[in-house]
């Protein structure tokens, strides 16, 4: 992982780079013949004279795709280089380009079921191996599922009294993992320590992560991941971090749909709209109207963009003023996709979403608020799972070793199997879950207030009263909003932190 900048005496020339999966993040910004560049948008920011204003396109993207994709920021000017690219600069020319370049093709021949497994689990003990060599003292980041468990166990195979933490909000909230996470520790006799949050150290505590964040990221487990890493550091320096296998193997549902998505598209059209008008009716059931709208797209990249997307691209738009947003800013995720579609080729159509989703949203989303999360306490965080050669693995295999019989990350957890007691490998999913949906629909509580609240940066650029319908819906359980809504407390977060 690498945010770089390295000077060429005899070309006289200067490149930047960005690690191939974006682990860390690199901005730059490019203005009269001035270069300004930093692994922090402060860095920036301190040399400018003028705060510079808010860019509404990847606002617009931010809130709808829940990040802004590269080279896209929220700060008009500044940009961010994609994963696995470059940008060289020489007197005053630049040039922009990906330095990884991999093209996926599938496997031939194939290797069968037992020879995948035993290549996967090979990578895996390579790469843990590589991850843990350290100076410092060195920790774990545990859930209650399965990839940070295996991850545990393979690191049980070289060594033992690694200390692990889990971070929850008591037994009074159904998706809280301290307890699975405390479970799973003491399957490997490991040390674990849990970090319980309510509801009020959140609400407090939210504009001084999105401050830290610098760009704003909507996964409601940034306050958690803070205070998880925030314990962390007391004992360690360096955390390792189950991240990867969901976005390789298949683990969301978003992947069930585009793998069995051929089904839906197969239907005749009446039998599509009769089941979406009795859809429509359905309380609280957007996700799966956006994702039965998104499947039927006829174009591939049109029904990744809105399987991508927690609104469809009409309703993003009337979020906003009249003439707040360029022409055509529903197709602009297109745009910062456009030099990774000849590598796709190949890919199959659940590979295809997936080759996006690690070369997008994962670097600028979820790695992103992890390392920026861990970093303003001094804590390195490293992704034994985004290893080069696994994610290259990963995306050569065929779509059966990743989603079967209903279920995502088949490959995965047959190596998880062989490693793990059935307690652990049969629980449901939850990741860093939270109950912010259920906190948004108490409109008297802080967040929901900062939707109301008159004095509300957002409405300089959205309209009050769609909002306001957005909240009302969901707080009369007619629509599950709770995406977009945390989205918009997240913005006007970040525009009291940094465009006031």
């Amino acid at each position: 992982m690498f945010g770089l900048a390295v000077w060429d005496c005899k070309k006289k020339q200067l490149m930047l780079a960005r690690d191939r999966m974006g682990i860390k993040p690199l901005y730059y910004r490019i203005e009269n013949g001035t270069l300004l560049f930093g692994s922090e948008v402060r860095a920036i920011l301190s040399q400018l004279r003028e705060r510079p204003e808010p860019d509404t396109l990847a606002m617009y993207l931010f809130l709808r795709y829940r990040y802004t994709p590269s080279p896209l920021t929220l700060f008009k000017g500044i940009r961010k280089l994609a994963p696995g690219t470059r940008l060289i600069v020489r007197g005053s020319k630049t040039v922009l380009e990906r330095w990884w370049d991999f093209k996926p093709a599938p496997f031939n021949p194939m290797p069968d079921e037992n020879e995948a497994r035993e290549e996967l689990l090979s990578l895996y003990r390579r790469s843990v191996k590589r991850h843990l060599i350290s100076d410092v003292p060195l920790g774990i980041l545990l859930s209650g599922g399965l990839d940070s468990g295996l991850l545990l166990a393979l690191m049980k195979e070289l060594g033992d009294g690694w200390k692990t933490y889990t971070a929850g909000f008591g037994n009074n909230f159904d998706g809280d993992e301290t307890g699975l996470g405390r479970e799973t520790a003491e399957a490997f006799d490991m040390a674990n320590v849990s970090v319980e949050l309510g509801r009020e150290s959140y609400e407090q505590t939210l504009s001084r992560f999105i401050s830290i964040l610098e760009e704003p990221v909507t996964a409601s487990s940034i306050v958690p991941m803070y205070h998880l890493c925030k314990r962390a550091r007391e004992d360690v320096k360096v955390a390792m971090m189950g991240q990867g296998p969901d976005e390789l193997f298949g683990g969301y549902k978003r992947h069930l749909g585009v793998h069995y998505g051929r089904y839906w598209r197969a239907l005749p059209e009446w039998m599509r709209g009769l089941s979406s008008s009795v859809l429509a009716r359905m309380p609280r059931s957007e996700m799966i109207k956006r994702g039965l709208s998104s499947l039927a797209k006829p174009e591939r990249l049109e029904r990744y963009n809105h399987v991508f997307s927690v609104i469809p691209g009409p309703v993003g738009a009337r979020l906003f003023k009249e003439g707040i947003l360029p022409d055509n800013a529903d197709e602009s995720i297109k745009e910062c996709w456009r030099d990774l579609y000849p590598l796709m080729e190949d890919t199959d159509e659940l590979g295809g979403l997936q080759f996006l989703e690690i070369r997008s949203s994962l670097p600028d989303e979820l790695l992103l608020y992890a390392d920026k999360l861990s970093m303003a306490h001094g804590l390195e965080i490293r992704v034994p799972y985004l290893d080069k050669e696994i994610v290259e693995f990963a995306e050569r295999l065929k779509p059966s070793y990743k989603v079967r019989d209903g279920k995502g990350k088949w490959l995965h957890r047959q190596v998880c199997h062989s490693f793990m007691p059935k307690e652990i490998t049969g629980r449901k999913k939850l990741g860093f879950a939270t109950p912010v949906d259920e906190w948004l629909l108490d409109i008297a509580g802080g967040m929901g207030e900062r939707l109301r609240g008159r004095d509300s940066l957002i409405y300089g650029y959205l309209n009050p009263e769609t909002v306001h319908g957005l909240l009302d819906d969901h707080t009369r359980g007619i629509s599950d909003n709770s995406k977009i809504l945390f989205s918009i407390i997240v913005l006007e977060e970040w525009l009291r932190a940094y465009a006031v």
